[in-house]
């Protein structure tokens, strides 16, 4: 019969004994840049239509794109055509702000308050002075003291209202985060 040894292990990570396995050092790639000691986690490529990469950091990452030119040894029909493919349809690169995120926006916003903005008529940038008012504006076209008897106004005027509650509340969110 096999002696039972008694466990180091609690259930908290913070009372397991410094020689636990599964702590080895993480390798983290370095920026490729010389002289750079931040993580090099943005690939970009050594040449075109080769599959070497070199891998930068945000900034130098930034840099190695600044001057690149994506319509270079075309002509103008060319690079107009091309760059209308690449700005349309749902994989454009002008309208995605986040990294695989293809909506528009900037992927700060909930869906509710995507479809708030849409009820108010407005872009999916804007700011709470956009807000205000097209809220303002909506709410004297459809108000049913302008319009009395009107169902469809009154239906369009609870809309508009809770459009700009959502709007409202979740902005008095994220300036609470932020004031934290």
């Amino acid at each position: 019969m096999a002696k039972a040894t008694r466990s180091d292990d609690w259930g908290f990570p913070r009372w397991r004994p410094y020689g636990a396995k599964g702590r080895e050092a993480v390798r983290i790639r370095l920026c490729d840049r010389e002289g750079c000691n931040e993580p090099g986690d943005r690939p970009a490529p050594k040449a075109p239509n080769m599959p070497d990469r070199w891998y930068f950091c945000v900034t130098h990452a930034g840099e190695y794109n600044r001057n690149w030119n994506y319509f270079a040894g075309l002509t103008a029909e060319e690079a107009a055509r091309q760059a209308a493919e690449a700005e349309g349809g749902p994989t454009a690169y002008r309208s995605s702000a986040h990294y695989q995120w293809g909506g528009p926006g900037d992927g700060s916003r909930s869906r509710d308050e995507m479809f708030a903005l849409d009820v108010l008529e407005l872009d999916p940038d804007a700011d709470g002075v956009a807000v205000k008012a097209a809220y303002r504006r909506l709410a004297k076209e459809v108000h049913p003291d302008v319009k009395p008897g009107d169902k469809a106004a009154a239906m369009r005027f609870q809309q508009v209202q809770t459009a700009y509650e959502v709007l409202r509340k979740a902005e008095e969110r994220r300036e609470a985060v932020n004031a934290a």
